[in-house]
């Protein structure tokens, strides 16, 4: 996949058959159109091409918009790829791109920059200026440019409205069933290995801290959940707690992942980690030998579950 970080970059000799969108979380309602655009470029006549922004346009036009998303910039290049997409675009998003015209839009950027023969589109999809142009306006500029278009409907997407925003909700309620259903993947995070207070060493249960650098990551509801990683080319399965360790008096909130039979040292190193299942809420115990007494507890339902996966 060939990755452009502006729509001006962009050059092919041949036209194009494309869809745009913030594509966050790359889920199975965006994978739908993604399928019909590498379908559709199959006998190699066209080029599929996929325009994304960055930031999120909520980040840039809603100064009240604490918007977190699914994926990191990096993350959505790496799901994207495994689309089979040969162009993914990613245009730097601000408030004079915004302010180009729905007309303006189609004419420079989609016939004259991206020679666009076809537009492959949700059924929702708003763009233009204020987002006030719809699909039947963009169906009229295909009768005037010269490009098709075809709408993806609702009930093409899996029955159900899939959206990024029903994902994030789930994820913040707790739901990651629920997400990773909608997402067509299981929900991870990825960041460093991180030195930590070390307390989980000396009940039992030492645990890898990671840190994640990009601020706008979704951190789902905070709890204890069943998780994998993959660690030098092999699949390591844990628990891990997103919350601020009440029972020590934690004042930050962490995310601690302790590996089932597994030791190595980490720290310094980037993993990936899936949520595949949510045990239960964070919780203040009396003693810290309570809380060892509720992490055995857990690990037994969590090794309990992987056993029948």
């Amino acid at each position: 996949m060939k990755i452009f970080h502006s729509i001006n970059d962009f050059s092919s000799p041949k036209k194009t058959i494309l869809t745009l969108g913030t594509f966050d979380g790359v889920h199975i309602g965006h994978k739908k159109i993604l399928e019909k655009i590498t379908q559709n470029t199959e006998n190699e006549k066209y080029e599929s091409l996929v325009l994304t922004f960055f930031p999120h346009p909520r980040m840039i036009l809603q100064e009240e918009s604490a918007i977190k998303l699914l994926n990191t910039i990096t993350e959505k290049i790496d799901l994207l790829e495994k689309t089979g997409i040969e162009n993914l675009v990613i245009h730097p998003f601000d408030e004079s791109f915004s302010r180009l015209t729905a007309e303006e839009f189609v004419r420079e950027i989609l016939v004259e920059q991206f020679h666009i023969q076809k537009i492959i589109i949700g059924h929702d999809h708003r763009f233009g200026r204020n987002r006030t142009a719809n699909i039947d306006d963009l169906i009229d500029f295909g009768k005037k440019y010269g490009f098709e278009v075809e709408q993806i409907s609702a009930q093409e997407i899996n029955e159900i409205s899939v959206s990024s925003t029903k994902i994030r909700n789930a994820l913040e309620e707790g739901d990651i069933v629920l997400a990773n259903k909608y997402l067509g993947y299981n929900y991870f995070l990825t960041g460093t290995i991180i030195k930590g207070k070390q307390l989980g060493r000396t009940i039992g249960f030492p645990t890898a801290n990671l840190k994640i650098e990009e601020n706008y990551k979704l951190i789902p509801r905070n709890g204890v959940y069943i998780v994998s990683s993959i660690i030098n080319n092999k699949t390591v399965f844990g628990m891990m707690n997103i919350g601020f360790n009440p029972t020590v008096d934690g004042e930050n909130q962490t995310i601690e992942i302790h590996f089932f039979d597994f030791e190595a040292d980490l720290y310094h190193q980037k993993i990936t980690v899936s949520l595949l299942h949510r045990i239960r809420s964070e919780q203040k115990f009396d003693s810290v030998v309570l809380l060892k007494e509720q992490l055995e507890k857990d690990r037994n339902y969590a090794k309990a579950f992987l056993n029948k996966l």
